[in-house]
């Protein structure tokens, strides 16, 4: 199977314009990872970078997601530091208001308003930017409140030039997001196709190294320290992995297929055959994005909670005491691992999967649609109980892809705080990282094995044009933080 595969991709480069595809492609990704390592003028990123090579073993829920959907960009005070999050965020943002303000709504139905909605995002994707870059640069002027102690002093310029620090940080991160954002769209029409997917997708592949070096040290430690982990360890987490994979591909690529039978109709002076077709209600329809939305959300209680608790605990009354303490110890129960934060991580995933399902799956026009094109579910009228018949079907199958999100969420976490699994390794048995590198890795197979069929070198038949327009990215990727 594994040597079918391989002369899959390589009859791939048969076909030249298909190869320099490719070639472009690779360049570009290149580039982007470049945007990874250059780090922004008059700041210490090698005191950085240290730091978090000496705490790569400690997950957070901050860091770890952040850093992962930039590839390692933030550790390094890099140009790409915010990566390409503003973009999809503001497409995210566009695609919400889309499905709730009926001038949008009107506009992405009619021609060329889809490249209209397209240039909004754009400009919001600037004004993100702005607003992202001036957080970071203050967050890089107290690193220590953001990453914890132990780093020291980032920002390089003097206090006179501090505003110039600012406004020099913002306009570079700013443009290395647009430079990002320009070069998924190069891939999108030049290369293979899912620009901006692929640039998130090698950010997150380019920490696999990492993840072996931690790998590496659960049970070969350095320094003569007995290790914690043994050969049962290992044979389970390899249990796990398969386990994991198998699932995501599973309930990805799972389906419920409607039948939907077409009537005979006649448009002018042409007739149309009826026929028998299927509609593909996906069970994971929200794809990655219940897990995003609930990360982005627990992440700030806990940080007010605590800095409440510590600043009333400070004060010299006792009532702000006690309150303080009461923050205090909400503070605790809601950090990443605990009891009560894994219950509201569940509860947040069942009800943004259901929410995407809601703003993003319009049962109404679908069976409008059916309707007018003399299409009918067989047994269920159409019109109304068309739509009915629709909604309680996604409702049943977004049940069963809410809890298998859930279980792929919560598993990274129980590695990294209860197993004491290293959370570069714990983060690729589940969570986001799973989801999104399996979509991307099931993209470019399904683009390789429908390009065409080999035989002893000829081409004996295409099988269809391979794909090179950018699918719903926002289905499966984005991170709207």
């Amino acid at each position: 199977m594994l040597a079918a595969i391989a002369e899959t991709f390589r009859n791939c480069f048969k076909i030249p314009e298909l190869k320099s595809r490719i070639l472009f492609t690779l360049l570009v990704l290149a580039v982007c990872r470049l945007a990874a390592v250059v780090r922004v003028p008059g700041l210490n990123g090698g005191a950085l970078a240290d730091f978090f090579d000496k705490h790569a073993g400690t997950g957070n829920s901050v860091l770890g997601l952040y850093s992962m959907f930039t590839g390692g960009a933030l550790e390094h005070c890099a140009v790409g530091a915010i990566g390409i999050m503003p973009y999809i965020s503001a497409t995210i943002i566009i695609q919400l208001l889309t499905a709730v303000i009926p001038t949008l709504s009107k506009l992405a139905r009619e021609e060329g308003g889809r490249t209209k909605l397209i240039q909004y995002g754009r400009y919001l994707t600037v004004l993100l930017c702005f607003g992202w870059g001036f957080a970071m640069a203050l967050q890089w002027e107290n690193p220590s409140k953001i990453f914890g102690d132990g780093i020291g002093q980032l920002v390089m310029y003097p206090p006179s030039l501090i505003w110039w620090y600012r406004i020099q940080t913002v306009l570079v991160l700013t443009t290395g997001t647009m430079l990002l954002m320009w070069l998924g769209e190069q891939i999108t029409e030049r290369g293979i196709g899912n620009g901006v997917s692929l640039v998130i997708t090698i950010g997150i592949l380019a920490r696999l190294p990492q993840a072996a070096v931690s790998l590496k040290d659960m049970f070969f430690p350095s320094g003569g320290v007995p290790a914690n982990f043994n050969a049962a360890h290992f044979i389970a987490l390899l249990f796990l992995l398969a386990a994991v994979i198998a699932g995501v591909i599973a309930i990805t690529q799972a389906q419920r297929k409607v039948p939907v039978q077409y009537a005979q109709r006649a448009v002018g002076r042409k007739v149309y055959s009826g026929g028998t077709s299927f509609m593909p209600l996906r069970v994971n329809y929200a794809g990655v994005m219940p897990i995003i939305f609930a990360q982005a959300i627990l992440m700030f209680p806990q940080k007010i909670f605590l800095f409440f608790g510590h600043s009333l605990t400070s004060a010299g009354s006792r009532g702000a005491k006690l309150v303080g303490d009461a923050f205090t110890r909400i503070a605790a129960a809601l950090n990443e691992g605990a009891f009560w934060y894994l219950f509201l991580y569940s509860l947040m995933i069942l009800f943004f999967s259901y929410f995407w399902v809601a703003t993003q799956f319009n049962e109404l026009q679908i069976a409008d649609d059916l309707k007018k094109n003399g299409g009918y579910i067989p047994g269920v009228r159409p019109g109304v109980a068309t739509s009915e018949y629709l909604h309680n079907a996604m409702s049943r199958i977004t049940l069963a892809g809410a809890i298998f999100l859930t279980i792929i969420a919560v598993i990274p976490i129980i590695l990294a705080r209860i197993m004491s699994i290293p959370y570069p390794v714990a983060q690729f048995f589940g969570g986001t990282s799973m989801l999104i590198v399996e979509q991307e890795l099931a993209f470019v197979a399904s683009l390789a094995s429908r390009v065409l069929v080999m035989q002893k070198g000829q081409v004996v038949r295409e099988l269809g044009a391979y794909s090179l327009s950018e699918p719903d990215v926002l289905g499966v990727f984005g991170a709207a933080l």
